[in-house]
This record gives structure tokens, sequence and C-alpha cells, in this order.
């Protein structure tokens, strides 16, 4: 009988021991240490002969052909992470009030698809997002189960672009249109819209990236805004950029049309993904670095996304995962985004064989923002003289 108190005494002792034990580490076995993004960026300033060269071409293009048309705005081109060039010109409200400067937060268009692309292309290394399965696995109701994430992606989906079709389907231009009720107008009028054979074609498309955000917030269970913030903005330190919406519609940087008029909101302008984030240059070229391999992706990841896949037609220009592509002879390439809405004008180009960023953002309409590739002259193998006029 002793015998038997002592075993029950033992189990107890040891079942209590192992519990402890148990409770000690199950949180580390259920909840894995998140990873944190340490964004570090080169500390030594000091300019090379290279760097001279490049800072000499950006000068140019600046004085000769971005100042010459009553540029407003800002350009910070940088080189391995060092800023060699960077100028502010113009007022905030175009004609009175504050100078643009470092912290003045623009519009930047469609350069926004960069972000909704990687966000897309992060989901996928997590292996929420299945890049060839079909949108309608994520969206529920998508009518048309032969398009895929990756054809979003590549503007290949042969879908018609919003912009244009919402008003004929009825749309009240009176109210904002949402992401949602995007795809709630291609479900209700599946018939109608008529899309092209998907992959067949490169059709540039503001739908694609209006959905691909909707796929964003289904999957991480956030809004887009959340997700941008917590996995890009916030860990790489990007703290004047941010997602808009409606609310804000009277505090953020306005748009001006070449004549200094101001553009009005209208019933678009509540559309996020393909457009509708703000940020800075200095913000801007942190998004470079975290670009780079190692960095923020995997190498396959910035391979997917920095391939050409539309060569039905020849020629140099090209499109990525989210970003447009000039494939030279000489195998260099310019990977580059830019933009337009209202009038605002962005230009994010970048030459990685260089490792060189240029970073254009506008807020008054002016088309000789996108001559900022002139840049490039500075280096051999971009087709591109330092005295040329396009």
């Amino acid at each position: 009988m002793q015998k038997i108190k002592v075993f029950v005494l033992l189990f107890i002792l040891f079942s209590a021991v192992f519990y402890v034990l148990d409770k000690r580490f199950e949180p580390h076995l259920l909840k894995p240490v998140e990873k944190s993004v340490v964004l570090t960026m080169p500390t030594d300033m000091t300019l090379n002969d290279i760097d001279r060269s490049v800072q000499r071409s950006s000068k140019k293009y600046f004085e000769e052909t971005l100042k010459r048309s009553r540029f407003n705005g800002a350009i910070l081109v940088a080189r391995n992470g060092k800023i060699v060039f960077e100028e502010y010109s113009g007022l905030k409200d175009v004609l009175k009030g504050d100078a643009i400067d470092s912290s003045t937060a623009f519009h930047l268009a469609s350069v926004s698809k960069t972000f909704t692309a990687m966000s897309i292309l992060k989901l996928a290394e997590e292996g929420t997002v299945l890049l060839d399965e079909s949108v309608s696995k994520y969206l529920a109701g998508f009518p048309f189960s032969n398009i895929s994430i990756r054809n979003l992606l590549s503007h290949r989906s042969g879908l018609p672009n919003y912009v244009h079709f919402v008003e004929k389907l009825g749309w009240d231009t009176h109210r904002y249109i949402t992401n949602q009720d995007i795809l709630n107008l291609i479900i209700q009028h599946a018939e109608k819209l008529k899309p092209g054979r998907p992959n067949a074609y490169f059709d540039y498309c503001n739908t694609n990236y209006a959905l691909l955000a909707l796929v964003v917030e289904k999957v991480a269970k956030t809004s887009f805004a959340k997700f941008l913030d917590s996995s890009f903005f916030t860990p790489l330190g990007m703290t004047h950029s941010f997602v808009f919406d409606t609310t804000q519609s009277n505090k953020v940087l306005q748009s001006y049309k070449f004549n200094n008029r101001r553009e009005p909101m209208m019933f678009l302008d509540a559309v996020y993904g393909d457009k509708n984030i703000y940020s800075t240059p200095r913000d801007m070229m942190k998004w470079d670095w975290a670009l780079l391999p190692g960095n923020l992706f995997t190498q396959h990841t910035l391979e997917e996304a920095f391939k050409g896949y539309s060569y039905e037609r020849r020629g140099l220009r090209n499109y990525g995962l989210g970003w447009r592509l000039y494939e030279m002879p000489s195998g260099k390439k310019i990977i580059y985004h830019n933009g337009w809405w209202h009038g605002n004008n962005t230009v994010f180009s970048r030459l990685p064989a260089d490792s060189t960023v240029i970073i254009v953002l506008g807020n008054k309409f002016n088309r000789s923002i996108y001559q900022a590739k002139k840049i490039a002259g500075a280096f051999s193998g971009y087709g591109i003289q330092l005295d040329e006029d396009d």
C-alpha cells in the first residue's frame, strides 16, 4: 500500500513538472518569432567619379528639361544607396504657400502598381497566393475562371479597363466607386464585358490592379493600407508613405493642370492598387533599396517580377509583374514604372546593372518628367546620349 502511495505521489510530481515545462515552451512551439526587416542603407556618402558623372547628367536634365518646363515637384537620383542629385522645385499649391521639400508626399499614380505587385509576390513567397491559380479562387463570384493572378500582374488578363466601362454600365458618377464595386459590376455584367483571351496579348489595364488589391485584402485579412504599412512602409522606414482614402482629400498634396488650375476630385478617386499611394523621393529610394537581392524579397521572386512576359511584338519594351521594362540589345535593363493621374506625373526608374535609381515626382501636369531616362546617358549600353532630345 505504501508503494502505491509513493508511485501516485511520483506520478503527480512528474506530471506537474511536465505540465510546467510544456507551458514554458508552448509559446515557442506554436508562435514562431516574426522576422523583422532591418534595412541597412549605406552611411558613406562620398561620391566617386562615376557618381559625379551621374550627378552631371542629372543636373543637365533638371536644368535643361525640367526647369524650362516650369516643373513643380521633386527629383532624386541615387547610386548604390547614395544620393548623387536631389532638387525640390515649386510650391505645394503651385502659386502660393509653402515650398515643396523632402517631406512632401506626392501621389504616385501608376507607380503605385509596383507596391501592389510586390504585395502579391510577398504573399506568394509565404505560400498564401499561387500566381497561376484562378482569380476566382480568391475573389468569390469572379466570373472568368481562366484568368489567373499572373495574368492580372502582367496585364495579360484581357479584361477591359474599369476607367472606361463603369460609366457605360450605369454607375452614378456623383458617387465614388470602390474596388469592391468594380468587382461587383464585373460579376453582374460578365456577359456584356466580353474580355479577350487570357495570356494572348499585353493590354495595360487598371482593372487588373484594382482586383489585385482586393486579393491582398482577402488573403491577408486586413485592409490594403494596413498591409502595406505593416509589410513595407513601417519596416523600411518609409515614414511619409501611405495609401490615400477620400477622407484625406483636403489634407494631401493637390494636383494641377499645366495652366495652374486645380484638378477636382471625381468618382474614380477612391480606387486603390492601380493608384492612390503617396510617397516622397527619399522614401522611394528606400523602396529601391528594398528591391535589391537579399533585402526584402528572394532572388526567385525578383527574377519573376523583372522578366518580360510579352514577346508577341518585337521591340525593346516589355512588362514584367508590376514593372515596365526596357530590354536593351546590350543586355542591360531599365526596370521602371511611370505614372499619370489628374495632374500628377511620376517616374521611378531602376538601372540595376549600374546600381542607380531615378525618381521624379510632380503634381502639375508636365510631360517633360517622362524624359528622365536621359539621365541613363551617363552610362553605356542604354542607347541614350546625354544631348539626346526626345
